[in-house]
């Protein structure tokens, strides 16, 4: 009998309470944030939720998921821990709960170090009392510009501004020292391969009363600016640039091409004189020695057997030495009387064999 009463006395609770659960539950709203969450790059964010009335959530479980993820599992929270093994690779060690303020309703969640694969839309639910919400996570990347003055003409000098790794894609705007903007040429882009933007852009100025121009960059949706100035000197508008513009690169081009040209025809010139030179000396020299051999040739005196005796050549160097144009017809004279002295031994001599016959 007792046991029975225990009994019901249990069920009556057990529907008391769940009865007073779930009236509750119907009041309990999760709410989070209906704004998206913007983070940079690098920095830690919180994906702000919480339960309405104040309601304790320590002994709940606590599903925070990434829908399109693979496994869609970003944190989740059981028994007073995380549970590692279901959690996606890509969040390791990289969020966590306030697990004192779960207590308090708060289930909000901290992401560390947020990436640019992190931005996307991310689900809180608590399966308790069926109730989930969606938050919406931006990550965007900024970088300050740098401005550079690259080339000027008299009047006008041509600023560029380059920024590089934003995300989302940015804008770039050209400000006067007033703050009114400033007509520019296109926006050049480029996406790299780490999905960060670089932009670049480049504007003429003329002189202004104070020479400040500014380069701002700007990410609407980030609600993210970063912007540089630079003051232009006044002699900057007076005086040409060595790299002024494509005319005068042309013109030095040229000058140059010109150079050029008139040092590599002076050098052919130079060397074809030399050439010229040297053939007509070779020549000369040639035409000397075939005149001094012909020249010895005549003035060697003969022996008996027709050929010169050192005497004789000895006596014709000597005389060569010593004699000028006065002595040409003596030394002919010698020659020729050499001459007939040799025909006549060989005359005798044939006469002497004939007689022996």
């Amino acid at each position: 009998m007792e046991r029975e009463l225990w009994f019901r006395v249990l069920i009556f609770h057990t529907v008391t309470i769940l009865i007073m659960l779930y009236s509750s539950a119907g009041n309990l709203d999760l709410t989070c944030s209906h704004q998206p969450i913007i983070a940079l790059a690098g920095d830690d964010v919180i994906l702000p939720c919480h339960l309405e009335p104040v309601t304790s959530a320590a002994s709940w479980t606590v599903e925070w998921t990434k829908p399109g993820l693979d496994p869609e599992f970003v944190h989740v929270h059981e028994d007073g821990r995380l549970l590692h093994e279901i959690q996606n690779p890509s969040y390791y060690y990289r969020t966590r709960l306030f697990v004192d303020e779960l207590e308090h309703g708060n289930v909000s969640m901290k992401i560390f170090k947020v990436k640019l694969s992190d931005e996307g839309t991310y689900r809180c639910s608590l399966p308790v009392v069926q109730e989930e919400v969606f938050v919406q996570l931006i990550v965007g990347s900024v970088s300050s510009p740098v401005v550079n003055m690259t080339s000027s003409t008299l009047g006008a000098v041509v600023l560029e501004c380059k920024s590089k790794g934003w995300y989302p894609e940015p804008e770039v705007l050209w400000l006067d020292g007033e703050g009114n903007l400033l007509s520019a040429g296109p926006t050049e882009t480029v996406r790299g391969p780490d999905d960060l933007y670089t932009v670049s852009s480049r504007v003429t100025v003329e002189k202004t009363d104070d020479n400040i121009f500014t380069c701002r960059v700007q990410q609407n949706k980030t609600n993210q600016t970063r912007e540089t100035h630079i003051h232009v000197p006044d002699d900057s508008f007076t005086t040409p640039s060595s790299s002024s513009s494509p005319a005068s690169i042309f013109v030095g081009s040229v000058v140059g091409i010109i150079s050029i040209a008139v040092a590599v025809f002076a050098v052919w010139k130079w060397i074809r004189k030399k050439i010229k030179t040297e053939t007509n000396q070779g020549a000369s020299d040639a035409s000397g020695k075939r005149e001094n051999q012909s020249n010895s040739s005549e003035d060697q005196p003969l022996t008996e057997g027709g050929e010169e005796t050192e005497q004789t050549r000895t006596q014709n160097k000597s005389s060569h030495a010593e004699s000028g144009p006065g002595r040409d017809e003596e030394e002919r004279q010698t020659r020729d009387s050499v001459s007939s002295r040799g025909r006549n031994r060989n005359r005798a001599a044939n006469g002497r064999g004939k007689s022996k016959t």
